[in-house]
This record gives C-alpha cells, sequence and structure tokens, in this order.
C-alpha cells in the first residue's frame, strides 16, 4: 500500500552550513523509489509516496541518501499525512484567529514527556505558551520564533535530549497537510 509523507530536515539552507538545495533532493528522493516528490520552500520538507517502510526506516534512508550524496549528515523527521493532519486539527490555540508566524510547531523524533519541561515556569514566559501534543510541541509565540524567549528555552539541549526536533511556522505545518494529502 502506498502512503504519503512530509520529510522534515533539521538545519539546512540557514547560514553559511548544509547547502541542500531542493532541486536536488527531489531526483535524490525519486532515486530511492520514492514517488510523487514535491519539495516547499528552501528550509527543508518534501512530500513523497513510498510503498515501503515505515516513518522511522524512511526517515534513516533519507539521512543516509543525504549524507553520501552531499557530505555531511541531516537529521531528518518522516511523517505520514493522518499524523500531519491530525496535527493540525489537535491545535489547542486559535489557529484561525493568529499570524502564522506567532504559532509553530516542533515536530520531535519520538514521543516526549511532559517531566523534560518540569523545569519551565509558564508564568515567566507569558504571553508567550506551549502545549505538548503527539511527537510535538505547539509554541504560541505573538511576536514571532526570532524574539521568543520561551522557544530560546526550549530549543535547550538538555529539554531536547535523545531527541531529533525541528520546528516549522503555521504556514508549513497546514501546507504539509496539504502536500501528503494529495
Amino acid at each position: 500500500m502506498t502512503t504519503t509523507y512530509a520529510a522534515l530536515l533539521r538545519g539546512i539552507n540557514v547560514g553559511a552550513g548544509k547547502r541542500l538545495p531542493m532541486a536536488e533532493l527531489r531526483p535524490l528522493m525519486e532515486g530511492l523509489g520514492f514517488g510523487g516528490v514535491r519539495t516547499y520552500l528552501q528550509s527543508g520538507q518534501a512530500a513523497f509516496a513510498s510503498d515501503h517502510g515505515d516513518e522511522k526506516s524512511l526517515a534513516a534512508e533519507l539521512t543516509q541518501a543525504i549524507e553520501k550524496r552531499f557530505g555531511f549528515a541531516v537529521d531528518v523527521i518522516v511523517r505520514d499525512h493522518a499524523y500531519l493532519k491530525a496535527i493540525v486539527e489537535a491545535c489547542p490555540f486559535p489557529a484561525a484567529e493568529l499570524e502564522a508566524k506567532q504559532l509553530h510547531v516542533t515536530y520531535f523524533s519520538a514521543p516526549v514527556e511532559a517531566e523534560r519541561f518540569a523545569e519551565i515556569d509558564p508564568a515567566a514566559y507569558l504571553p508567550e505558551e506551549f502545549r505538548l501534543g503527539d511527537r510535538a510541541l505547539y509554541l504560541y509565540a505573538p511576536n514571532g520564533l526570532g524574539r521568543s524567549k520561551l522557544a530560546e528555552h526550549l530549543a535547550k539541549p538538555r529539554i531536547n535530549k535523545g531527541l531529533i526536533a525541528t520546528t516549522r511556522n503555521w504556514n508549513t505545518v497546514v501546507k504539509l497537510v496539504e502536500m501528503t494529502g494529495a
């Protein structure tokens, strides 16, 4: 059975390091046997179809192929359409009332427990807020991610230890549902 997925590549095409042109990623993914490969923006997301593997094995396969072709390691998270759609539907914030720059989702490679975030005093960061979801964290940052003190704290290595974590703004979150739904 063929399933449609999104691949989320962490930390590419930001700054001078890890340049990975999407025009080169598409044929690489097609060479792995993935169908209907489409990319979105230059910040590392692609939709594709596959009839083999699961999210974890597909992510590992793509990670290895990128390192072999481009010479550097890239963390990859793969999620199917049903998951991506559920993330949008479960948003605890009023997404329709917010600007895309105010709402973000951090996708994690594995489930996260609330205990990881116990050191954070939510009142200290208001009006910024976060909520946990299924292998995801929703972040409301009214002044944007770049100015968010809460986002800075949430990105600390001790909080994300042992996980791959990659964040997307709400426009991208919604676009990934659209891209994988076709």
